[in-house]
């Protein structure tokens, strides 16, 4: 199933997602798999942790908003930061997103022009795995033996709920936005921030938060003005 078909892309763009496509995507590559694996894995976990919960204080409750705002910041600065500059033993972050992502889609071209261009978006599930694996049960186990059981699992489902809300909203932003998908209500709003963050001039001083922008709020990085893009 492929996305409707959108602006099409200035000629050096559609050279470079040419040879991306044959270069990075497997012929067995589907797109619409690759995000129902995220969305599963992740609902899957929330889930599991919502399961363990039992009793939970007003106090532990908190967990929630802190978990959310350090989320957003630990986005903000690993975007701005090991995303567009290279960091030594991060280099393969840099250029999957800087050289890669931002080549293949710009403000003058965002939207996807089949399914199979999901990859240039959406991580690489053995990353799923390794940030669940690697950030969440380490937190997990942190939590419960300082904190509590409950504070453990909170921590742990928000995270891996901001993790996918971070995704789906990445992926909707690189929808048509004339799609069902891009027409969802309020997502206007944050797409036209990460467009401008699609411009060249623009990409490494501004709008760092794909989410939600309170990092670029408080760092004073936020860029409103500029056209739209066209797709």
């Amino acid at each position: 199933m492929d996305l409707p078909a959108s602006v099409p892309a200035p000629e050096s763009i559609a050279r470079y997602r040419g040879r991306y496509r044959s270069e990075e995507i497997g012929r067995a590559y589907r797109g619409w798999l690759h995000l129902a694996f995220t969305s599963a894995v992740s609902i899957g976990v929330i889930l599991l942790c919502i399961w363990q919960l039992d009793a939970v204080t007003a106090l532990e409750w908190l967990t929630v908003p802190l978990v959310v705002l350090y989320s957003n910041l630990a986005e903000y600065v690993g975007h701005r930061g090991p995303m567009h500059r290279p960091v030594r033993g991060l280099k393969l972050v840099y250029e999957r997103h800087a050289k890669q992502h931002h080549r293949f889609f710009t403000d003058r071209a965002m939207a996807f022009e089949s399914s199979r261009d999901f990859k240039a978006v959406l991580f690489p599930p053995l990353m799923i795995v390794f940030f669940i694996g690697g950030f969440g049960l380490p937190l997990w186990i942190l939590l419960y033996i300082l904190a509590s059981a409950n504070v453990a699992w909170l921590a742990l489902a928000t995270a891996v709920a901001y993790f996918l809300n971070y995704e789906w909203l990445h992926f909707a932003y690189h929808c048509d936005p004339r799609s069902r998908i891009g027409r969802i209500p309020g997502l206007a709003v944050l797409r036209r921030l990460h467009v401008r963050h699609h411009d060249p001039r623009l990409m490494t001083r501004y709008n760092f938060n794909i989410t939600y922008p309170v990092g670029d709020w408080l760092f004073r990085t936020l860029h409103h003005s500029g056209p739209d893009s066209p797709a």
